[in-house]
């Protein structure tokens, strides 16, 4: 969940016109800034943890991600929601989930954009993931951009889609694109996703041992003086 006050959550989306049908890209790019600021963004494009099987244990871990899921769903929907007008809000009010929303207003109003087409085609080629940000999210970022390539039946080839997926990586994934790129053998948009995800978990596991070790040594106590300290007989004199 978003670590951010309730004031400070209250000045950003109160400084956001609210949205009255018109001009919804632009309405648009200024709540997905919003959102990715307080951290609730990516319940949009992330899916939501699943439930664990019959007889399936669930970790602790597991449990907190999807109840953390479930709790900034409902943050991010009702900024969405409060960045609406009266009449819009209680149009949309009961769509259940941020994403089911996000999509329904994408439908409705993007289709209704005279240069929708060009505005979707300039996203997905100006788009730069950056650090700072996990990158499974950005990439999910990036298909949603283009699922919209089929809602207007655009079409994209799927080399040139992995491709520029691969160059749009951040600065510190620069070896990783590299490797990627001279890769002798070409891989789909599935598998590209699969490998940052790996690359993103180990990342993430180097980190946390990383500051562990980092912690240990910071808070090791000092041995005792008598440890260390040699005694010479001319100090005795």
């Amino acid at each position: 969940m978003a670590f951010v006050t309730l004031k400070d959550m209250g000045s950003d989306f109160h400084r956001l016109e609210r949205f009255d049908g018109g001009d919804f890209v632009r309405w648009q790019r200024k709540m997905h800034f919003l959102l990715v600021t307080v951290k609730v963004y990516y319940v949009i494009v992330n899916p939501r943890p699943p439930e664990p099987g019959e007889n399936e244990e669930e970790s602790v871990a597991k449990t907190r991600e999807r109840l953390r899921w479930d709790q900034d769903d409902e943050i991010c929907r009702g900024h969405i929601l409060n960045g609406m007008s009266n009449t819009l809000f209680d149009a949309y009010h009961t769509v259940k989930t941020a994403k089911e929303l996000w999509n329904q207003l994408e439908r409705r109003y993007i289709t209704e954009d005279a240069t929708s087409k060009r505005f979707i085609v300039s996203k997905f080629f100006d788009y730069k993931m950056v650090d700072g940000r996990s990158v499974m999210e950005q990439f999910n970022e990036i298909k949603s951009i283009l699922d919209r390539y089929s809602q207007h039946k655009l079409a994209l080839d799927e080399f040139i889609v992995v491709t520029s997926i691969i160059d749009k990586l951040p600065p510190s994934w620069k070896n990783f694109r590299n490797n990627l790129k001279h890769r002798k053998e070409d891989i789909n948009l599935d598998e590209l996703g699969t490998h940052l995800r790996i690359e993103e978990d180990l990342r993430k596991e180097e980190k946390s041992k990383s500051e562990g070790a980092a912690g240990w040594f910071q808070f090791r106590p000092d041995p005792p003086v008598e440890s260390w300290l040699v005694t010479s007989p001319d100090l005795d004199r």
